[in-house]
């Protein structure tokens, strides 16, 4: 299990994130048009550096809905390689089949 700061930090960029996807979509947007001369792309990458830092996606990290773990986590199941194995070895997870010998 993950420390709880970590996920509760993780939680809040989400957040964070998801407040701020429609304006940095804006700006980003303004700043990598080409047709707009330099002064007004320059503002708006301006704008962009005074959002928060964790407002930005790359910031979040992908971690287990179950455990927590930051690793070997897998996009599908939005689980790590742990917490899978656990639950489609205990049947908990429908279509998978895991196998033994």
């Amino acid at each position: 299990m993950a420390k709880k700061s970590s996920i509760e930090k993780n939680k809040r960029r989400q957040k964070l994130v998801k407040q701020y996807a429609a304006r940095r979509a804006r700006f980003k947007a303004i700043a990598d048009d080409k047709s707009l001369n330099v002064e007004e792309r320059f503002e708006a990458r301006l704008k962009l550096a005074e959002l928060p830092r964790n407002s930005s996606a790359v910031r979040v990290r992908n971690r287990c809905e179950v455990s927590g773990r930051p690793r070997a986590y897998t996009r599908k199941m939005k689980m790590s390689r742990i917490a899978l194995r656990e639950l489609g070895s205990q049947g908990l997870i429908p279509g998978l089949v895991k196998s033994s010998w």
